[in-house]
C-alpha cells in the first residue's frame, strides 16, 4: 500500500490543466494503485492525480461502494436537471460548502489498460466525476460556489490549521540556540 500526500489549496498544480495520458503502462497502473490507496486513506470519495502533485489526466473514486478509475475522462450530459450539496475536497481538509451540479453525467474514458470504459452515474457520483474531473481542467469545486459562499469558504480556508497562506511559516525551535544566541 502506498499513501501518498495530497497537495493542499494554494499549491499551483491544483491550479494546471493536467495533460492527456498518452501510455497506457506500468506506471500508470502504479499511479492508479497511488491515486486508490490515498484515496482510501484518506476516506475521500475521489482523488484526481494532480492532487498528488502529477499532471495527468486520471482520477480515482469511491462512491457508494463502487471503486474505480478512468483516465481522460470526457463528460456529457443527458438532461439539464441540477443538484446541490454539500461538497468537499481532500485539497481542502475538513470544509464542505453547499455546491451546484449537474444531477446525472455519462462519463466516456479509459481503464489503466487503454480499453475504453463510460461510467453513467447520477447523484454522488456525479457529483464526484464533476468533482475529479474539474481537478484535471484546474478547477476547483470553490470556483462554482456562489459569490457568498466563495466568500465565506476563503475565510474559513484562511483560518484552518493547514493552510499556509501565502507567507511561508516560521516554525520556532523548541532547542536552545547555539551561541550567543542561546
Amino acid at each position: 500500500m502506498t499513501v501518498l500526500p495530497i497537495r493542499l489549496f494554494g499549491d499551483p498544480v491544483l491550479r494546471t490543466p493536467a495533460d492527456p495520458v498518452a501510455d497506457f503502462d506500468k506506471e500508470l497502473r502504479k499511479l492508479v494503485k497511488d491515486l486508490t490507496d490515498s484515496m482510501l486513506d484518506q476516506g475521500g470519495a475521489g482523488l484526481a492525480a494532480p492532487q498528488l502533485g502529477i499532471g495527468l489526466r486520471v482520477f480515482a473514486f469511491d462512491v457508494d461502494g463502487v471503486v474505480g478509475h478512468l483516465v481522460n475522462p470526457d463528460l456529457s450530459f443527458p438532461d439539464e436537471e441540477e443538484q446541490d450539496g454539500p461538497e468537499g475536497c481532500l485539497s481542502i481538509p475538513g470544509l464542505y460548502f453547499d455546491c451546484k451540479r449537474r444531477m446525472n453525467v455519462v462519463a466516456k474514458g479509459f481503464n489503466m489498460h487503454g480499453d475504453p470504459v463510460q461510467l453513467i452515474g447520477a447523484g454522488m457520483m456525479a457529483r464526484c466525476v464533476q468533482h475529479e474531473t474539474d481537478h484535471l481542467d484546474g478547477v476547483l469545486f470553490l470556483d462554482r460556489l456562489d459569490r457568498e459562499t466563495r466568500k465565506q469558504a476563503m475565510r474559513e480556508i484562511r483560518a484552518a490549521d493547514w493552510y499556509a497562506g501565502t507567507m511561508p511559516r516560521i516554525k520556532t525551535s523548541p532547542h536552545a540556540a547555539p551561541g550567543p544566541f542561546g
